[in-house]
């Protein structure tokens, strides 16, 4: 590329905007990556819209309330007052952007295949006002080779030309919400471009943003890392998860198994089990790669095994729920009353998404059971298109009188919210997923690991 050619002039003009922190930032969804993301863009110092399909979101957001139960009303007020954070659903500001980043979801439908429709509508939105010298960054996780084979046929229908009139580029998001030892800004970010240039700029945007960038050689290689981290967490919980089985069975107890394991200083990693996979990553992703694999004849089964296993776990929690009401309360599953403890996928943590507790009340409710949940930091169920029976159940207040009269308690989520002390003392048979009541050295009448 020549020196002086149109694309080198377009790249170092928006490069310097970058520099000196005048270009705008637009942010297309504003949840539990965008959001966060926006917050520390404006607290490095630049301008930034976020942008969201959601009015009352919006609406929440632009009144500075907390919307995000990690994130204090405090900072959003912070970078409000700032006058360089503004949030709208007016997709036609894009126009106004420098750079734009998609923060959109990236699910699977009920055949367990890529849903991309998100990425490719917010593609087609952007292309709308999309204009020479502007970047843009896709962030959600999808199989390799997404951001140049979906996105960008979509950005250059108009005519415009990535690498020379704009900029593409993938940098997975790493969030995991909660997480009080890193956040965005400490997060490592991974960044592959389509094209040198892309690849610098995209490096630049996010320099100042986060304390370690990660460059790599192309955007499928990006797209590549996301997976392979969540994948490889899928195996080893599906790993240790299929030894819990094993190890009930020869009445050892997993937990103090994996402790004792954990002391070797090198060649072991520790994974704990519980009920079953939940989050925007890890239920998910695997099966992106999976998916995209058959493309080129290659079957995943050790990817497709763990995915098996994992997504089993829910089943097997419920066996063990009605194999404790039989031998501890002398009755079955149907028509007991059952206290599910903690709706969110993860501690700490309001997010619901592919959450295992979802599975295991509506498995409650299939065999005849009468199911009830406490969460400290959900206080209804939100819409949900796989689990829409249970769309705006409420928590219960966590009393005495409740953990008396139903019939078992079946932790779910280890929030550190919740009294367990109470629970033990009135509790008739507790089912315990995450080890909590050994953790806190708490014996109740009647204790199941599961």
């Amino acid at each position: 590329m020549h020196e002086n050619s149109p694309a080198t002039d377009a790249a170092a003009q928006l490069g310097a905007r970058i520099e000196e922190k005048s270009a705008v930032i637009g942010i297309i969804g504003l949840g539990y990556v965008g959001l966060p993301l926006a917050l520390v863009a404006v607290e490095a110092g630049f301008p930034v819209i976020g942008l969201d399909i959601n009015p009352r979101r919006v609406a929440e957001i632009a009144a500075g309330r907390q919307v995000i139960k990690y994130i204090p009303a405090e900072r959003m007020e912070g970078a409000l007052a700032t006058g360089r954070f503004s949030a709208t659903t007016d997709f036609a500001r894009l126009a106004d952007c420098d750079a734009i980043i998609i923060c959109v979801p990236t699910p699977l439908t009920r055949q367990r295949e890529p849903d991309l429709s998100y990425v490719a509508d917010t593609a087609r939105t952007i292309a709308r006002t999309l204009k020479a010298g502007q970047l843009i960054v896709l962030e959600s996780t999808t199989w390799p080779g997404t951001t140049v084979e979906v996105v960008k046929p979509i950005l250059e229908a108009g005519g415009l030309v990535s690498g020379r009139d704009i900029f593409l580029a993938f940098s997975p998001e790493r969030e995991d919400p909660g997480n009080a030892s890193f956040s965005t800004a400490t997060i490592p970010k991974v960044v592959g471009g389509d094209g040198a240039a892309a690849g610098r700029l995209a490096e630049a945007l996010y320099r100042p943003l986060v304390s370690k960038v990660v460059p790599v050689s192309s955007t499928q290689v990006a797209e590549a890392a996301k997976l392979t981290e969540n994948i490889f967490r899928s195996v080893n919980i599906a790993l240790v998860n299929e030894l819990k089985t094993v190890y009930a069975a020869m009445g050892i107890d997993i937990w103090e198994v994996m402790e004792a394991a954990a002391t070797k200083p090198f060649g072991f990693m520790p994974f704990y089990p519980g009920p079953g996979l939940g989050g925007h990553c890890i239920p998910i992703d695997p099966f992106y790669l999976t998916w995209k694999a058959r493309e080129f004849d290659i079957e995943t089964r050790f990817i497709e095994l763990a995915g098996q296993i994992n997504t089993r776990m829910p089943y097997i929690v419920i066996d063990r729920l009605a194999e404790a009401l039989d031998r501890h309360a002398g009755r079955g599953l149907a028509g007991a009353r059952i206290l599910v403890l903690g709706a969110a996928y993860k501690k700490n943590v309001d997010d619901v998404r592919e959450s295992p507790a979802l599975k295991l009340m509506e498995l409650i409710d299939e065999r005849g059971g009468l199911c009830e949940f406490h969460d400290p930091f959900v206080a209804a169920l939100p819409p949900t298109r796989r689990h829409a029976q249970l769309n705006g159940k409420a928590s219960q207040e966590l009393t005495a009188e409740l953990v008396a009269g139903v019939d078992a308690v079946l932790v779910a989520t280890d929030h550190d919210e919740v009294d367990y002390a109470l629970v033990a003392t009135h509790a008739r048979v507790v089912v315990d997923t995450r080890n909590v009541f050994a953790r806190h050295g708490l014996a109740p009448a009647a204790l199941v690991k599961a």
